[in-house]
C-alpha cells in the first residue's frame, strides 16, 4: 500500500512537470543561448604595416608604421579603428643628416601631440657608429611632413648596441621616452629604459633608468617595443620579446606600483601565436589606445600565412586588478 501511494505521487509529479514543459516559456524562464565560439581575429589593415603606433587627433586616429616599399614611415587614418585609409605620401620624406639614407633601416615610429605641433621619434642607422639609433622630427600636422631636428640622434648608446623602439609616456607633468638598447645586434643583452625629455621630445633631460631586461626563458634572446600605461593605480609595461621573424615573437607585460619600478613579470606572456590559435602569428610591436567608446584597445602586428607581410590587428583590452587581459586572445 505504501509503495502504491508513493507510485501515485511520482506519477502526479511527472504529469505536472510534463504540463509545465508543454507551456511556452517566459523571457525570465528562457534558457540562455549556447555561447558561440569567438570569431577568428582578422587584420584591420591587411597590408605590411609593422610596429604600429597610434595617436588620436580630434575624431581621427593616425597610425604610423615601419618603412614601406616607397616610404620611410607609413601613415594611415581611421575614425573607428576598423576602416583605414592609407596615405601614399611619405610622412618622413627625409632623415636626419646623422642617419644613413637607407629606407629599410627606418623602423618603429612614435608620434605624439606636443602642444605646439607633433613629435616623431624614429629609428635609423647612425653613420658614425653604424648602429641603429633614435632620432627626432617635428611637424605642424599629424599628416606630416615631419622634418628632422638636431645635429645627431637623440639616443645612441653605441657601446650597448644602439637604441631602437622609442615610445612616449607622460606623468606628473613630465615627458619621458622609453627605448630598448639594441644589444642583440652585437651579442649583448637587451633592456628597456625610461628617460626624461623636454616637452617636445627633442632633447633628453636626465639619465636613463633600466626598467626590465630579458630574464625569462620564454622571452628568448631579447625584449623590445615598450609601451607604458597606468591603469588601476599600477604602471603596466607592455613589451615584445623573442625574434620578430617567426611564430615565437610575442607580447608580454610587467607591472609596477611606481613609475621607475621595480617591475614584476607574470609567469608567461600575454599574446602568443598559440594564444590566437594560429590566427595571428608572432603578435607584437603593440600600442595601447582608447577606442571611440572610451575603452582600451591593443593594436599590434602579426605575420600573414606566407610570412611575407605583417598586417595590423586591433583587439579589446581590459584590466583586472591592474593586469591586462586581451579579449580576442584565446
Amino acid at each position: 500500500m505504501r509503495r502504491t501511494r508513493r507510485t501515485h505521487r511520482l506519477v502526479r509529479r511527472a504529469l505536472v512537470l510534463l504540463t509545465a514543459l508543454a507551456l511556452p516559456l517566459t523571457l525570465d524562464q528562457a534558457p540562455a543561448p549556447a555561447s558561440a565560439p569567438a570569431p577568428p581575429i582578422a587584420p584591420v589593415l591587411d597590408q605590411d604595416f609593422p610596429d604600429p603606433d597610434l595617436v588620436k587627433v580630434g575624431r581621427t586616429y593616425h597610425a604610423y608604421a615601419t618603412h614601406g616599399a616607397t616610404q620611410n614611415i607609413q601613415h594611415a587614418t581611421s575614425t573607428d579603428l576598423t576602416h583605414w585609409k592609407t596615405d601614399t605620401a611619405d610622412v618622413l620624406p627625409a632623415l636626419g643628416g646623422w642617419a644613413l639614407p637607407k629606407r629599410d633601416l627606418v623602423w618603429a615610429p612614435e608620434v605624439y601631440d606636443n602642444g605646439g605641433g607633433f613629435t616623431m621619434h624614429y629609428t635609423a642607422r647612425d653613420r658614425a657608429s653604424d648602429k641603429q639609433c633614435v632620432g627626432v622630427a617635428l611637424s605642424d600636422s599629424p599628416d606630416g611632413p615631419f622634418r628632422p631636428v638636431g645635429d645627431g640622434p637623440l639616443i645612441c648608446p653605441a657601446a650597448r648596441g644602439g637604441a631602437i623602439d622609442a615610445a612616449s609616456h607622460t606623468e606628473g607633468g613630465q615627458r619621458y621616452v622609453l627605448w630598448k638598447n639594441d644589444g642583440n645586434c652585437c651579442g649583448l643583452g637587451t633592456s628597456l629604459y625610461l628617460q626624461p625629455t623636454s616637452w617636445d621630445g627633442t632633447r633628453t633631460t636626465g639619465d636613463a633608468i633600466e626598467l626590465i631586461k630579458q630574464d625569462q626563458e620564454w622571452e628568448g634572446p631579447l625584449v623590445e617595443a615598450p609601451t607604458l600605461v597606468r591603469r588601476g593605480g599600477r604602471h603596466v609595461l607592455f613589451y615584445s620579446a623573442h625574434f620578430y621573424r617567426g611564430d615565437q615573437y610575442l607580447t608580454a607585460y610587467a607591472v609596477a606600483e611606481k613609475l621607475t619600478g621595480p617591475y614584476v613579470k607574470p609567469s608567461g606572456p600575454l599574446m602568443t601565436t598559440a594564444g590566437f590559435a594560429g590566427a595571428v602569428r608572432g603578435p607584437g610591436g603593440q600600442d595601447v589606445v582608447k577606442g571611440p567608446d572610451g575603452r582600451d584597445r591593443i593594436v599590434f602586428h602579426g605575420w600573414n600565412a606566407d610570412y611575407s607581410q605583417r598586417p595590423m590587428y586591433v583587439a579589446g583590452l581590459r584590466f583586472e586588478g591592474g593586469r591586462p587581459v586581451v579579449e580576442a586572445a584565446r
